[in-house]
């Protein structure tokens, strides 16, 4: 006897209109279909929110979209949270007397009265009496801030009558940057007069030596030690000074 082949399965998912899951042939889809599409608009749109939402570990559907108050909500906890990590970071750098008490000042200057208490108690109690050195004069042969290496390098050129590169160029610069403000202060002469064609043509070889002039700052800038860098020089601040500097001497 040889059976019919049944239809397929097809498992739809239970809301409030069905307790729970059914199975529902080819047949009776679109029966279930024209249902839902005659009902009121209110049943429609719950079942359109189940289709679209996502399903959770019971097997509930909930809706993909959240409402904006839940949104603001959420954000605030988090800066609220970030807040307080970064109070408590900030916590940790305080002196013990300001720990755990985050009203108890408003300005620097009250932090650095705490800072000077500290002090004062530690010279009462003579903290400061056996520093090494004390009474003796200062060695200034020495930069406490500088590299043991580099500091060592330095003053075997220095015994030596030589100098680091970067001191060389940094002389270099600035004795030939006071020669290019001497030119610019002498083509000055030329501007505004009845023909400016001599002016023009000055300020042209004028820029193209402030340009090698950048140059070598940048090259200083790459090999001096961290700390001891220079601007570069720009043809409108060199105008607006040789100005200043000729209102200043009438």
């Amino acid at each position: 006897m040889v059976q019919k082949p049944r239809d397929p399965i097809i498992l739809v998912p239970y809301s409030s209109s069905f307790p729970r899951p059914m199975a529902v042939s080819l047949a009776g889809r679109s029966t279930i279909f024209r249902a839902i599409s005659r009902s009121p608009p209110s049943i429609r749109r719950s079942t359109a929110s189940i289709s679209h939402g996502s399903q959770d570990e019971h097997g509930a559907y909930s809706s993909s979209t959240t409402s904006p108050s839940s949104t603001n909500r959420s954000r605030k906890m988090n800066a609220d949270r970030l807040s307080s990590v970064i109070d408590s970071v900030n916590d940790r750098k305080l002196p013990p007397e300001l720990r755990g008490n985050r009203n108890g000042f408003r300005s620097e200057t009250e932090i650095m009265n705490v800072v000077e208490r500290r002090v004062w108690h530690a010279m009462e109690e003579g903290q400061f009496e056996k520093l090494p050195g004390k009474g003796k004069p200062l060695n200034l042969s020495s930069n406490p801030h500088a590299d043991p290496a580099e500091d060592t390098l330095y003053r075997i050129l220095k015994k030596n009558g030589c100098a680091p590169e970067w001191v060389e160029l940094n002389k270099d610069i600035r004795s030939k940057i006071a020669e290019w403000r001497l030119a610019l202060k002498k083509s000055w002469m030329f501007k505004g007069g009845c023909d400016d064609s001599k002016w023009v043509e000055l300020s042209e070889s004028l820029k193209l030596q402030l340009r090698d002039l950048n140059n070598m700052v940048f090259r200083y800038n790459i090999i001096v030690p961290f700390g001891r860098q220079m601007f570069g020089f720009k043809w409108e601040k060199e105008l607006d000074r040789l100005q200043e500097e000729i209102q200043a001497a009438k």
